[in-house]
């Protein structure tokens, strides 16, 4: 069974775990935490566990109030130490926020702080997926946030609707939902003149792509419209429905199910557990870029072959994630490398019967097996 409308999310047959992302600017005010929005919208999570429905919810907001509460300039993103210093304070008061109105409906609140390397390295991966698992069976709603008090450029997600995204999929969920200050996705800038809501999409192309701003428009979060149709490429190859919806309004989720406004990203498109972890990866080792013939071996479910290879950018080890290029630039495919990029690098070009030769040991069928591939 598929998501195919938004009225679908109320629905437990068909949308039995839901993972609701919550922004800063939803969450923050100018005078702290709006305790009177989220107590509805705590509300309607208690809602959907009544008729049957578990709930994720990924909640940023830890560096706006600790900003705010340490009296930082630039909402806490004034530098890196600065947003560290702001999640540190934030965490605690957001963290006892949700487990107090979720308390008040009678349910109990957990707290996981993630950083990008527990749910790119794939052992921690299951770890993260087993803790959700627990959790849920045990009848509470995990409240996740990135951990911004120690994570350093090079390991942020850098904004939670990628991080909705990779927690769907690590916990199978059914549906994510982006609450945001737009009613979904545009076709062009919503504060233009004729602006048109596009209600469904089905896949994120680079049509879909044109439509979106980067802009975050309360100034307050790190995400824009382009970061949700990442987390929505995300979702879609572990075939998880993203919606965007308006989360400025009272009972939000309500709105945006039963008077169906908001963008479904709708898919019917499911990769195995292992490829739709690959698929989702933000972080790559390398690159090999490939010519038409091999890019055209890959659409059919082929091997990468190192005669197709035209050039390695690295470095990397065997067993790393790499981007898979088109000689414009495109990505085609995320895989883990069958060798390193010394290796590659030696190789590339070469037909197969020269590879024991190049390498002075007996050389492996592929550069990366189609296996160990995910098609972009």
């Amino acid at each position: 069974m598929t998501i195919a409308r938004l009225s679908d999310l109320a629905d437990a047959a068909l949308c039995p775990l839901l993972v609701v992302k919550v922004g800063s600017s939803l969450l923050v005010g100018p005078d702290g935490a709006r305790r009177t929005w989220l107590q509805g919208l705590v509300a309607e999570i208690a809602e959907a566990r009544a008729r049957g429905q578990r709930v994720i919810v990924v909640s940023s907001g830890s560096i706006a109030l600790g900003a705010g509460r340490l009296k930082l300039e630039k909402g806490g993103r004034g530098s890196l130490a600065d947003a560290q210093a702001a999640a540190a304070v934030g965490q605690i008061a957001l963290s006892g926020l949700w487990a107090e109105l979720l308390g008040g409906e009678g349910v109990t609140a957990a707290q996981i702080l993630l950083t990008l390397d527990d749910l790119e390295d794939r052992r921690r991966y299951l770890n993260v997926t087993a803790t959700l698992a627990r959790l849920l069976d045990a009848g509470a709603v995990p409240v996740i946030n990135e951990n911004d008090s120690v994570a350093t450029q090079e390991i942020r997600f850098g904004d939670n609707d990628r991080l909705a995204a990779r927690v769907a999929q690590a916990a199978q969920a059914s549906a994510v939902l982006l609450l945001s200050d737009v009613d979904g996705l545009y076709d062009r800038n919503p504060r233009d003149a004729g602006a048109q809501l596009i209600p469904q999409v089905q896949g994120v192309t680079p049509e879909v792509r044109a439509m979106a701003s980067s802009d975050s428009a309360s100034g307050m979060g790190s995400g824009g419209m382009s970061s949700k149709l990442q987390a929505a490429e995300i979702a879609e190859l572990a075939g998880i429905a993203l919606v965007i919806a308006n989360g400025t309004h009272d009972r939000p989720i309500a709105r945006a199910a039963q008077q169906g406004i908001g963008t479904l990203f709708s898919t019917r498109r499911r990769a195995g557990a292992r490829k739709a972890w690959l698929g989702g990866r933000l972080r790559l080792k390398g690159e090999l870029t490939v010519d038409a013939g091999a890019a055209a071996a890959l659409a059919r479910g082929s091997s990468l072959l190192a005669k197709g290879v035209t050039r390695v950018a690295g470095p990397f080890e065997r067993g790393d994630p790499v981007a898979i290029c088109a000689e414009d630039g495109q990505v085609l495919a995320h895989g883990l490398a069958e060798y390193g990029s010394d290796e590659c690098e030696r190789l590339q070009g070469r037909h197969s019967s020269e590879h024991a030769a190049l390498l002075g040991y007996a050389p492996r069928s592929a550069v990366i097996h189609r296996d160990q591939l995910v098609l972009k």
